[in-house]
């Protein structure tokens, strides 16, 4: 099995404006705050956090057991 990613690039889809995060391996992260036009993402229907929904790496979680494993 490979090693899970930790740093994940998030775009948001109001403005475009990207950054690589770090992501919690403890919790899910519900909420981001987008630096450039202050947009409050939250998780696309069916995806466990915003990570998965607009990273370019999904959740260490989802990384290690898939979707069917119930996310973070």
């Amino acid at each position: 099995m490979s090693s899970v990613i930790l740093d994940s690039t998030l775009t948001c889809p109001l403005c475009g404006n990207v950054k690589t995060e770090r992501m919690p391996t403890d919790a899910c992260q519900w909420f981001y705050l987008c630096e450039h036009c202050h947009a409050m993402l939250q998780p696309k229907p069916g995806d466990c956090c915003v990570f998965c929904s607009y990273g370019t790496v999904p959740c260490p979680p989802i990384q290690e057991h898939g979707k069917q494993g119930g996310g973070c």
